[in-house]
């Protein structure tokens, strides 16, 4: 009974979350709204409803170690797993504006993150901080649209753009926005209590289920627009979703579990010192894999899929005291972390120059 409730608060999230994102793009559309600015702020934070629904049920319900391990393994799963799955599909292009903003406003706000809990906990006033962050970010995304080039533009009308004629009305939009909103609502219940229960039956932690099956779960709708959007060559979203919903994940969800809690969220020390620098450490590896070429190469999919193999082994290792986690993190720290530090710095370099040379021609 336990899995049934388990898959079926996963499959209630997933439909919300699409009703919710179909209703509200369509009553933007409405309103006038350009599809760039539907597909960066409404898909992108639509996306990551079933965080929001997850984290802020966890909040309310006293169990914050699935609503921090929610929102810290969402970002470790979106970078490695859908972005290292994506790029295997197809290389993915990174925008320019990626590089320059909105990867290192992630590893800004993963810091932030750090620093914040640093006092094993977040309040309000954190919340309250964050959210404020996130209506500044969605101001500057609207304004920032507006100088988009005309290829990206029409990327996204292709995607998000709506045909008013012969679409539902007000009274029908509004009532998936309501419906969408009451399924994430009842699967986040099932989804929340059926990894408390989990965690007991395995004799793991509720933030190890947080950090890995209620993070994979709550992060499919993210999943499945990559993916698509990879497909149809629509790789400036496939990219630009995840990094989009991270931010969200940060300052939304985060945010908003920190305020609606009754005596905040409490942060383990396991959290402060290895899950956050974990992903803060996933937040800059963004950096030199989109710059070098401004594409995210299969090859470099592969190094960000096999990263979230070895983290979520090291995960089940460390929860079961396996005889093997010593072992298995002294070659990670010693060997497969620098190996692939000196890579990317290499090839970090060996972009730089062949532009220099390119703009030397």
């Amino acid at each position: 009974m336990t899995i049934f409730l388990f898959l079926a608060g996963l499959l209630l999230l997933v439909v919300g979350a699409e009703a919710l994102v179909r209703g509200a793009t369509r009553l933007a559309a409405v309103l006038g709204i350009s599809p760039l600015v539907v597909g960066l702020t409404v898909v992108a934070f639509g996306t990551s409803s079933p965080e929001l629904a997850v984290s802020v049920k966890s909040a309310l319900s006293g169990e914050t170690s699935i609503a921090v391990g929610n929102v810290v393994g969402s970002n470790i799963f979106n970078v490695l797993f859908i972005l290292g799955v994506s790029a295997l599909i197809v290389p993915l292009v990174v925008s320019q504006q990626l590089v320059r903003f909105d990867v290192p406003l992630m590893i800004i706000l993963s810091i932030i993150v750090l620093v914040m809990s640093l006092d094993e906990s977040f309040g309000r006033v954190d919340g309250l901080v964050l959210v404020a962050g996130l209506s500044a970010y969605i101001w500057f995304l609207i304004y920032q649209s507006r100088r988009e080039s005309a290829k990206v533009k029409e990327e996204y009308v292709r995607e998000f753009g709506v045909d008013q004629q012969g679409q539902p009305g007000w009274a029908k939009n509004a009532g998936l926005v309501v419906g969408g909103l009451v399924l994430l609502v009842v699967g986040s219940r099932w989804l929340v209590d059926s990894a408390v229960v989990f965690a007991e039956y395995l004799g793991v932690s509720e933030l190890v289920v947080g950090l890995t099956i209620v993070a994979a779960g709550t992060s499919l709708p993210e999943v499945v627009t990559s993916i698509i959007a990879a497909i149809r060559g629509e790789r400036d979203i496939a990219v630009g979703n995840v990094v989009g919903s991270n931010i969200f994940n940060i300052m939304g969800v985060l945010g908003i579990a920190s305020i609606v809690a009754p005596a905040g969220i409490e942060v383990s020390t396991a959290v402060t010192g290895f899950d956050i620098p974990v992903m803060i450490g996933v937040a800059l590896l963004c950096l030199p894999v989109f710059f070098t070429g401004g594409v995210i190469s299969r090859q470099e999919g592969m190094l960000l899929l096999g990263y979230y193999v070895a983290y979520t082994l090291y995960l089940v290792l460390a929860a079961s005291h396996h005889d093997a986690l010593p072992r298995f993190s002294a070659m990670m720290l010693y060997c497969v972390i620098p190996l692939t530090i000196v890579t990317l710095i290499f090839l970090a370099l060996q972009e730089r120059r062949n532009r220099n040379k390119g703009l030397s021609l």
